[in-house]
């Protein structure tokens, strides 16, 4: 079998070759700490070996029936044998060896077979908000092979800029043209795009480029004076596209990304028609966003509607990528986590010709100031390693649609994500990177929650260090549109007097609208919040800006927009808060008001190991 043979990426899967439909399990490697999890594990020897031949042998001499990127890896004393279906399957082998590799360079002794559930396992940059640069992409797409992600979609264009290079059309690359303070100027040159393009194939990566049209394009507007559906504008876009496929070809990028959402334009039925038309006259295949305009049923559909997938249903009868567990930028990263583990791949945790996989998508609509902060401040780390643990695995955690909410700690599906965590824990511990310094382990505790709203009162035992109290009042009927005051406490046994740091949160602003109770006075917490451990208030330390970043209103396209997050304003990047403890019985008391309209409701007291 050819090295180059099985990179394509919207196959429909073989049959599974061991796992019931739908199930779930990682006790076999919880010991070895892979993300995402193998299939099946056999030790074929007790302790670790440093082998005499370290140099794996690569065979693609494999059954008929096994899958697109499946493999098998023997680790012995004598040596590592990889036997691998495609090039894929060889270098997940090889990011497996990664992880089972100690510093002194020894390995335990196994043979792994593995495989994906889904053909489609991807990450989304939104490089045409805040342009990043090669290096960085660079970096995003060796995170992404180390956790056998095989699809990077590449947002290059959006509302404050062009970031490809346009030699037919420069005006698209002057910086005059585009959003203030925004990268302006910055963008791609086709070389560099070449470059990217080669440097993730190498790393079992296909890039889809997206070229958002005919919306999140005001630079377009700007540029020309014209919008992209007129006829003057369909033109110009005509010329960009022909240039750009005469110099990134068919073969290098099989599938270009032609965006198509929340935009209202005359004719959505001939633009979009228009659109896939010369994508595909140019022998290549389209994805576009859904919802977003109509498109036919040769376009693959990336669902993006977050929510109960019961409530709503995914497309059918089209094949489609799942987006629809959330973006990273709009939860809470500390809670995110749960929320993608949690969700079921696709609506049943099964691939089929239809049901491709999924995409996780980082979106930063607030100008980055410091472009090193884009992944630490929106979880991106970990949340592809959530992301890829249920992608290549599939199958379903729990029986209900849980959200944000932490289910008990007596549940199956809790118990399976703090197995998880451990593994989350230790790929931290041997990272020096820094990426994972804004997180920790969200565990199931116990509260009692207290929500007051006028009149109405209702009390009840809620889970987790993070508690999204929005999706706890949704839950017991209370509306989201009206003020309420919340009371949460637990008991902390302590063995002795001591102090332990927590991370203390009453506010996690979306790095997209910038809703935000910001920064308070000196000495307050974030709305209204109070902290008190036996009756003894906890202070928030000293504010570098207090009484900063107050916004209670969406600012997406206001001049808000343009001030960067700094980490003072993200309890998770904040360091953490020192708390007093007893020894014996300690009451923790927490307390908070919603105060104003579209407010992210929620409370996190998360322990810092």
């Amino acid at each position: 079998m050819s090295r180059r043979q099985g990179l394509g990426i919207f196959v429909a899967a073989a049959v599974s070759l061991s796992a019931p439909v739908g199930a779930y399990s990682d006790e076999l490697t919880a010991e070895y700490g892979l993300i995402p999890h193998p299939k099946e594990i056999t030790v074929l020897g007790q302790g670790r070996v440093a082998p005499s031949n370290p140099e794996p042998a690569v065979s693609y001499d494999v059954p008929p029936a096994w899958r697109p990127e499946q493999y098998a890896l023997s680790i012995t004393p004598a040596g590592i044998a990889i036997t691998a279906a495609d090039r894929r399957g060889e270098i997940w082998a090889l990011r497996t060896l990664d992880q089972l590799r100690d510093s002194a360079g020894t390995y335990p002794q196994l043979r792994i077979t593995d495989y994906p559930e889904f053909p489609v396992r991807g990450f989304m940059y939104d490089d045409g908000r805040n342009f990043v640069g090669v290096e960085r992409v660079k970096r995003f797409i060796d995170v992404m092979s180390e956790y056998k992600l095989n699809v990077f979609q590449w947002h290059l264009t959006d509302k404050p800029a062009w970031r490809i290079e346009s030699r037919c059309h420069p005006r698209l690359n002057d910086g005059k043209f585009q959003r203030p303070g925004r990268d302006q100027g910055a963008y791609y040159t086709y070389a560099q795009i070449r470059d990217v393009i080669a440097y993730a194939g190498e790393r079992g990566i296909t890039v889809i480029p997206e070229i958002d049209m005919p919306g999140h394009s005001d630079f377009f507007k700007t540029a020309f004076g014209f919008p992209m559906d007129s006829p003057e504008g369909m033109e110009v876009l005509e010329e960009c596209l022909a240039e750009f496929f005469e110099e990134i070809p068919a073969e290098m990028c099989p599938y270009i990304h032609i965006g198509s959402d929340e935009v209202k334009i005359a004719d959505p039925e001939g633009f979009m028609k228009w659109a896939q038309d010369i994508v595909r006259r140019d022998g290549r295949k389209t994805l576009s966003w859904d919802p977003g305009l109509a498109v036919d049923s040769l376009t693959i559909r990336q669902f993006w509607r977050d929510g109960d997938p019961g409530k709503m249903a995914y497309p059918a009868g089209v094949p489609f990528v799942d987006s629809g567990m959330g973006y990273l930028n709009y939860y809470d990263p500390l809670l995110m986590p749960a929320k993608l583990y949690f969700h079921t791949p696709c609506g049943t945790g099964e691939s089929g010709s239809d049901a491709l996989g999924g995409i996780l998508c980082l979106w930063n609509d607030v100008r980055v100031g410091d472009k090193d902060l884009v992944g630490r401040h929106s979880g991106m780390l970990g949340g592809i390693m959530t992301f890829a643990e249920r992608f290549w695995n599939g199958g379903k955690i729990a029986d209900e649609w849980l959200g944000t909410v932490i289910p008990g700690p007596d549940s199956r599906a809790m118990a399976l994500f703090e197995r998880f965590q451990e593994r989350m824990a230790a790929h931290k511990q041997r990272r020096n990177d820094g990426e994972m310094d804004y997180w920790e382990p969200v565990h199931a505790t116990p509260w009692e929650v207290e929500i007051s709203s006028g009149s109405d009162s209702v009390r009840f035992t809620a889970y987790g260090d993070v508690l999204d109290l929005d999706a706890l009042c949704a839950s017991r009927g209370i509306p989201a549109d009206i003020p309420a005051d919340c009371r949460v406490t637990r008991v902390i046994k302590s063995e002795r007097d001591t102090v332990i740091r927590y991370k203390i949160g009453f506010d996690a602003p979306a790095r997209s609208n910038r809703v935000s109770d910001g920064i308070p006075a000196r000495g307050n917490w974030p709305n209204f919040g109070t902290v008190a451990i036996n009756g003894v208030p906890v202070s928030p330390g000293e504010w570098d800006e207090p009484e900063t970043y107050r916004y209670h209103y969406n600012t997406w396209a206001k001049p808000e927009e343009e001030l960067p997050y700094t980490n003072e304003q993200l309890y998770w990047m904040r360091e953490p808060v020192e708390v007093p403890l007893a020894k014996g019985d300690n009451l923790v008391e927490l307390r908070l008001r919603r105060h104003f309209k579209g407010q992210r409701f929620q409370v996190g007291f998360v322990e810092v190991r």
